[in-house]
């Protein structure tokens, strides 16, 4: 039987989720403003930057150096996850052409994970509002022993698959996503959003998914 890499395809495409497929940062530093002015700080556009793409624990370290707030770094991460959960329920942000080529995928027979350093209960919120079995495996934040930019939660991803990384496509939009992705081996799309992602061996970077299908993906990892 013709495999998926002899009909042009990988063997399977492992996406970040917040910047990726939804376009979720503002969310994350709406609530993060919040927060902080709520102890009586103040939150930059340049600060918040710094906690794009990063495990949650590391960006609530960040909030806790650059600001009054009290809090555990735990309690941060819970005060963070449950604002943005309320926002996505009430609209989920898309970003160009995610949820297209997610169909593709699909229609293909092409397996995708998520790979997110957001925690099970937000992933949750997006799963939910994709067709039943859109994402094979998932690997959260909160189940990783360490986050991007360390390759175990793509490692995680592509063995939970079944796969070899290096067959597969990592898709991504931030540089310590980048990097999590290029050290397990598994060729990566930059689609960057919120934050430059500076080149990289091992990534092709693109301004938009809008208009990608499935047989696009490997010519563009492997021209």
């Amino acid at each position: 039987m013709e495999s998926r890499l002899d009909a042009g395809l990988p063997a399977a495409v492992l996406w970040d989720m917040d910047g990726t497929i939804v376009d979720t940062e503002p969310f994350w530093i709406s609530v993060e403003r919040q927060l902080v002015e709520s102890y009586g700080g103040a939150w930059s556009d340049e600060i918040a930057h710094q906690l794009v793409g990063n495990p949650l624990l590391v960006s609530a370290e960040i909030i806790l150096a650059n600001s009054p707030v009290t809090l555990s770094p735990e309690e941060v991460v819970d005060v963070l996850l449950k604002g943005v959960a309320e926002r996505m329920n009430e609209h989920v942000p898309w970003r160009p052409g995610a949820a297209e080529l997610l169909k593709s995928l699909g229609a293909q027979g092409v397996p995708c994970a998520l790979v997110t350093m957001s925690y099970t209960s937000f992933a949750e919120v997006l799963i939910e509002a994709v067709p039943e079995g859109t994402f094979a495996a998932v690997v959260t934040g909160d189940a990783v022993t360490h986050g991007k930019p360390h390759p175990e939660p793509y490692l995680t991803a592509a063995a939970a698959l079944g796969v070899r990384p290096e067959d597969c496509v990592a898709i991504e939009d931030s540089p310590p996503g980048v990097r999590s992705a290029v050290a397990a081996g598994v060729p990566t799309i930059a689609v960057p959003h919120i934050v430059t992602v500076p080149p990289i061996e091992g990534v092709t970077q693109i301004d938009t998914l809008d208009g990608l299908t499935a047989d696009d993906l490997l010519p563009l990892v492997r021209p």
